[in-house]
């Protein structure tokens, strides 16, 4: 599992996962940055940790890795 945090760098957003010494990816929008750590830790699994503007955690989402092998019916 790998978290990926959504940080506030130089007038844009970052998205980092967690231990990572460099970002992932840069964005112009906070809601850009959530989307694209949604995604990665939709495929990877893990959380999603959205910080404001001055580094505090606003909110927290886990998602888990799709099942390979779902329930019939």
């Amino acid at each position: 599992m790998s978290n990926q945090h959504v940080v506030k760098r130089e007038g844009e957003w970052a998205v980092r996962k967690e231990s990572a010494t460099r970002d992932t990816a840069i964005f112009d929008t906070q809601s850009e940055a959530a989307e694209a750590a949604k995604r990665i830790a939709t495929n990877q699994g893990g959380d999603v940790i959205i910080h404001d503007r001055h580094g505090l955690i606003r909110e927290r989402n886990t998602y888990g890795k799709p099942d390979p092998y779902p329930p019939k019916g």
